[in-house]
């Protein structure tokens, strides 16, 4: 598999896009699957799979009652 992939996803009347085979199969992404969306006036967007973050969350913020 290739590390990286770049395409283009064109946005529809109501602001929709669809993410390019090529990086839903990079990232085992599925129909139903959340991602977040980061966004920076001057740095641009990023789309990133939600439990991902949540990983990077758990690793911030410990849940103390496990």
């Amino acid at each position: 598999m290739k590390d990286k992939f770049v395409g283009i996803a064109k946005v529809g009347e109501k602001g929709q896009i669809v993410i390019p085979k090529e990086a839903r199969d990079m990232f085992d992404i599925k129909p139903g699957d959340s991602v977040v969306v980061l966004c920076d006036k001057k740095k641009g967007m990023a789309i990133i799979k939600s439990e991902a973050l949540e990983d990077t969350m758990d690793k911030i913020l410990p849940n103390e009652d496990k």
